[in-house]
């Protein structure tokens, strides 16, 4: 049996507002833009690619499976500026085929600083899923799937999870499939007993979808439904997992609808039904986890992630510019804490809302094979601007809670 793992991340931050060294108001997030994007993204995605998920769902009458993460940055935005697209993935919780994971609330880098702010933002983010999709969490995927030895153990020490996913790394894997289940290092000899499965990505497959599928440079370009259930296929005998990890803005936003991309996803679970009856499925990342044995342990003594050609932390921590500014930031949290706990109602909120791991990505360096990707999504004329504006805000943080 060869199951179709769909994991689609749903993220927005709360960008900031230019920030003049100048200014002293508490005011640091940029609401109009927030809003105008959050609006254009649930446009050309949200809403079209959530109706064709509840479409697919009833019409293959719960065959069609999907597992979201979505971060509490972005259904904050939901809620004030797009709520019917809340409301369409509350339909798709109701049809029991749509799984949700648990991450950070605010989408942050705080289990490689902060492991009691990690632990205060996962409680935070379970709750938001049991209020809204009344779903309980058993896997959780920490913020674009930074991973390692360590933060494996920050997530078994919460005792709430069964599961996590993780990128599925060549120089980790070696010669091994990314199409089963592993377990973290340290788990010991028997691995059904592990306290954690680990569901590794397939980055060419998902690539194909999310990178690659407008590319008229690409040999396989035109990509249709037939051909890539035939390639999903071909994971029966050598795997039980075909996990196709993405941002769920894939659908309309990265590939436009003109693209086809809809109409890819809409033929996708009709032809891995049909080329080869009885052999292939769609799963929620709880069923995996449940149906299928680990076979080995996935060690990471360094940190990886899904993000760029390295996959790596080199999108986050890779120039001086990042590490002053992480580090300054995460110094804060203490000082934070104690200026709310004394009244300021509002400073908590707003720190955790600068840890969002995309200030740091706006301060990235790269510009060979990733640089472009990190170009799309800044805001930013430059990584230098970037690193500016956010210590600018800072340091009005900084003095308001007194460091």
């Amino acid at each position: 049996m060869a199951s179709v793992c769909f994991y689609f991340q749903i993220h927005q931050p709360f960008r900031l507002r230019r920030y003049s060294v100048f200014q002293s108001d508490p005011f640091y997030f940029d609401s109009e833009s927030n809003q105008a994007i959050m609006e254009k993204v649930a446009g050309k995605c949200y809403r079209p690619a959530t109706a064709l998920m509840l479409d697919l769902m009833k019409r293959h009458e719960g065959r069609f499976k999907v597992s979201f993460s979505i971060s509490g940055t972005a259904i904050e935005q939901m809620k004030s500026w797009a709520p019917d697209v809340l409301d369409l993935l509350q339909q798709c919780a109701a049809t029991g085929c749509a799984d949700f994971l648990a991450e950070t609330s605010h989408h942050s880098l705080t289990a490689l600083y902060a492991p009691a702010e990690f632990a205060s933002q996962v409680e935070n983010h379970v709750s938001l899923m049991r209020d809204l999709f009344g779903i309980e969490p058993v896997v959780f995927r920490n913020t674009e799937l930074i991973y390692s030895d360590r933060i494996s153990e920050l997530v078994v020490g919460t005792k709430r999870f069964k599961g996590m996913l993780t990128e599925g790394v060549d120089r980790l894997l070696g010669d091994r499939s990314p199409a089963y289940p592993y377990v973290p290092s340290g788990c010991g000899e028997y691995l059904p007993s592990a306290p954690l499965r680990l569901l590794l990505k397939n980055y060419r497959l998902s690539d194909d979808i999310a990178f690659r599928f407008s590319d008229r440079n690409w040999s396989e370009w035109p990509l249709d439904a037939s051909r890539f259930a035939k390639w999903v296929d071909q994971i029966n005998g050598d795997g039980h997992l075909c996990n196709l990890f993405m941002d769920y803005e894939t659908f309309g936003e990265h590939q436009w609808a003109d693209s086809g991309i809809f109409d890819f996803l809409d033929a996708l679970p009709a032809a891995l039904f049909e080329v080869n009856p009885g052999q292939n499925d769609f799963v929620t990342v709880r069923e995996a986890i449940e149906r299928y044995d680990p076979v080995g342990v996935y060690k990471a003594p360094d940190p990886v992630s899904w993000a760029d050609s390295e996959r790596d932390l080199s999108a986050w921590l890779g120039n001086a510019m990042q590490d002053n500014a992480a580090a300054e930031l995460y110094r804060l949290e203490g000082p934070v804490r104690e200026a709310h706990v004394a009244g300021d109602e509002y400073i908590l909120e707003d720190w955790r809302k600068l840890t969002t791991s995309d200030h740091l990505y706006y301060m990235c360096t790269k510009y060979w094979a990733d640089g472009d990707v990190h170009k799309y999504f800044s805001p930013y004329d430059s990584p230098y601007d970037a690193y500016i504006n956010f210590m600018n805000v800072l340091d009005n943080l900084r003095v308001r809670s007194g460091a």
